[in-house]
């Protein structure tokens, strides 16, 4: 899609292919679905996999924040110590 895109608007002329695919890719890593990821994953090793809110990773800030006002204390100390080392999203980190 954001090839066509990219040829539509005369964007990145001859390269489009390739920067849509860095595109894709760092999509992909921010949202943990890398092959690496899937691994750690299926092992067992995910990091935010003990987290109080499921699939932590792949949620944006609203709808984490939604989320913040059901935990206990002991539990926002969790997801902020895992935000601060991991993401580290100021407006998250004011929110909470």
């Amino acid at each position: 899609k954001l090839k066509k895109e990219f040829k539509k608007e005369g964007r990145y002329k001859g390269r489009e292919e390739e920067v849509a695919s860095r595109i894709v890719n760092k999509q992909r890593s921010e949202y943990g679905e890398t092959k690496g990821a899937k691994h750690q994953n299926r092992k067992g090793t995910n990091p935010d996999r003990e987290l109080p809110i499921k699939n932590y990773r792949s949620l944006t800030i609203p709808e984490i924040t939604r989320k913040l006002d059901k935990l206990s204390p002991s539990e926002l100390k969790q997801i902020r110590a895992y935000e601060e080392s991991h993401k580290n999203r100021k407006t998250l980190l004011e929110k909470m």
